[in-house]
């Protein structure tokens, strides 16, 4: 469709799962990547007419597409190896291999993708981008090696392939540290461009080719739980922070329950302001080469993202598509209200309520508290369907962001190191009395919920306080000594504990949600995924679980086959329609007083 929006979006494929698709230089091909067998393959589709043809063809599958500046080549990664291609070509089918693993680094599996094979890398590949015909092109790997290279981004001459890596060995024994790297784009020695001693986030380079932008951070000599990213310029060997005296997040860490489509990946950093104002999430852009315009996605809280176009000079923003105007049309949504309010300290906390649809004043509603997780996450301005479906379910719903949620500032995200969970509790217990002093809020009818952080929140507040007549917990961490024996997330010590369990095993006690279940009146459920290797439900919602049916309390589990840490977000559909209803069940059973067997004792 034209930047004007005046013509009607017209569908331009048909596959399975077509995702992130890259414009050629000159505008006339699009390259995308389409997915049959989760193993997504570039496919070329000329703008001129006809069908789209598949262009690489390598077991593993590929990335989306960098394209060369003179449109004849087109660069990706994947953990493709040149063996792998030859047992291919070789068509013998799959060979006979051990399905034993050999583990020998602290990081060997990941939430969503598994165990990892220590001999399988993410390497860089190149293509020919002329339209392939029957067969697809042959594909040559660039880099190769015992690290995995990311984004890579041709330079303006297309002769060198720019590109992001970590090049520690056993990287779980340091902070994060990844550098910019290049390398000729037909193979050869590397050169390192960018090195902060410190993470780089979407690299982007300048028009002429001589500096580097990126949102990143300078590893601090005293450790940190919560490290806010700033804005950097990278020239003549030399960084440049861009946004050392600007006390906010570069970039977005503003939580939904809505995924990017696989493959699609983040926004690189761009060579221009966005321009845009007002409350709304920005989720995503691309720029115009010259940076006068740019394509968004915007959404709001009463809005799914849709694409806009922006004159970066005149500010001027114009809506492009209405992708869910009409079912939109038949659902009564609900706009949150935004307000702050002090803690107990003095610290401005800042929360979002929504209020049942149908809202009368004067009458009293049950109410949930819904927290999210991260903790160094934060609520915002964006279209959050799990708030919207309990508000049509009659509840009142406020979540707020407490200390240690991000956006608010280094300080403010940092504040909870070696008190999570802790005095953010008392942050959230705040928000609830400041709503029920509004008067529409039935006080002996509260809920809470929450997932990840959330959930380890939820265990934590039945466990210190009896207000709640109902609890949700979701992916949690209820073990802390489980945890940091057990996820796949391991950089705890020292950043958000002084010492390991083994040595110092106090602190991690302490702060477990289970150690308190003797304490536990709400009755509690608890949904998990089976294949969830970020808080495994071992040392969370299980470990909680045999815990209060040993104590004879009212609790249940949920268990999701197949899912990973992100069930809310990209698990399976009916998995994730089902995982509402359950919540939604279990507080119309104890809120509203809505009889179900659905979890009784059998």
């Amino acid at each position: 469709m034209g930047t004007d929006g005046a013509a009607t979006p017209r569908r331009l494929t048909a596959g399975p799962h077509d995702a992130a698709p890259r414009w050629s230089p000159d505008g006339t091909t699009l390259a995308f990547l389409r997915s049959k067998d989760g193993r997504p393959q570039l496919h070329l589709l000329p703008l001129s007419g006809g069908e789209a043809q598949q262009l690489t063809d390598v077991p593993k599958g590929a990335s989306p597409a960098a394209w060369s500046p003179d449109g004849k080549t087109i660069a990706f990664t994947s953990t493709t190896t040149v063996e792998d291609l030859a047992k291919k070509d070789r068509d013998k089918g799959d060979e006979p291999k051990s399905d034993v693993r050999i583990v020998t680094q602290a990081e060997f599996r990941t939430d969503d993708e598994g165990y990892v094979d220590p001999a399988e890398h993410t390497h860089i590949w190149t293509v020919p981008a002329g339209m392939p015909g029957d067969e697809p092109a042959k594909a040559r790997q660039v880099t190769s090696g015992p690290f995995d290279e990311n984004a890579p981004q041709r330079s303006r001459d297309g002769a060198r392939i720019y590109f992001v890596s970590d090049r520690m060995v056993e990287s779980y024994y340091y902070p994060p540290d990844n550098n910019v790297y290049a390398v000729p784009a037909g193979g050869g020695a590397l050169d390192t461009i960018v090195d902060i001693n410190g993470p780089v986030f979407a690299p982007s380079l300048a028009p002429d080719g001589k500096a580097v932008a990126f949102r990143g951070w300078v590893n601090p000599r005293a450790s940190r739980s919560y490290n806010q990213a700033d804005l950097f310029v990278w020239r003549d060997g030399r960084a440049k922070n861009l946004t050392a005296d600007y006390d906010f997040d570069m970039g977005t860490d503003v939580i939904g329950d809505q995924a990017p489509p696989r493959g699609g990946g983040g926004a690189p950093t761009t060579w221009t302001p966005d321009g845009t104002t007002g409350d709304h999430a920005v989720l995503g852009y691309t720029a115009t080469p010259d940076g006068r315009r740019l394509a968004l996605t915007i959404g709001d809280p009463t809005h799914l993202p849709d694409v806009y176009a922006l004159d970066a000079q005149t500010k001027h923003l114009s809506q492009l598509t209405h992708v869910n105007d009409s079912l939109f049309a038949k659902r009564q949504l609900v706009t949150p209200e935004d307000f702050w309010y002090t803690s107990f300290d003095g610290k401005k906390i800042e929360t979002w309520i929504l209020k049942p649809v149908g809202f009368t004043p004067g009458q009293r509603y049950p109410l949930i508290l819904d927290i999210h997780g991260g903790p160094h996450t934060a609520y915002g301005y964006i279209f959050f369907h799990e708030m919207q479906w309990m508000a049509a379910k009659g509840y009142v719903v406020v979540y707020p962001n407490p200390r240690g949620s991000t956006t608010y500032g280094q300080e403010f995200g940092n504040i909870i190191q070696y008190k999570y969970p802790g005095d953010d509790y008392k942050d959230l217990m705040i928000a609830v009395d400041s709503v029920i002093r509004r008067g529409y809020v039935d006080s002996t009818k509260l809920g809470v919920t929450g997932g990840s952080g959330g959930g380890l929140l939820t265990d934590w507040t039945v466990s210190h306080t009896h207000r709640f007549a109902a609890a949700v917990s979701q992916r949690d961490v209820a073990d802390w000594l489980g945890f940091w024996y057990t996820a796949d997330f391991t950089l705890f010590q020292p950043s958000w504990f002084r010492s390991t369990p083994f040595r110092d095993p106090q602190e991690f006690l302490t702060r477990s949600p289970v150690r308190y279940a003797d304490s536990i009146t709400t009755p509690l459920m608890f949904i998990l995924g089976d294949a969830d290797f970020r808080t495994p439900p071992t040392q969370g919602g299980e470990a909680m679980f045999r815990a209060l049916k040993y104590l004879h309390k009212t609790t249940v589990q949920v268990r999701f086959p197949g899912e990973s840490h992100e069930l809310s977000r990209s698990g399976k559909p009916v998995h994730r329609v089902e995982r509402l209803q359950h919540i939604l069940n279990w507080f119309d059973k104890y809120l509203q007083g809505k009889p179900t067997t659905l979890y009784d004792v059998r």
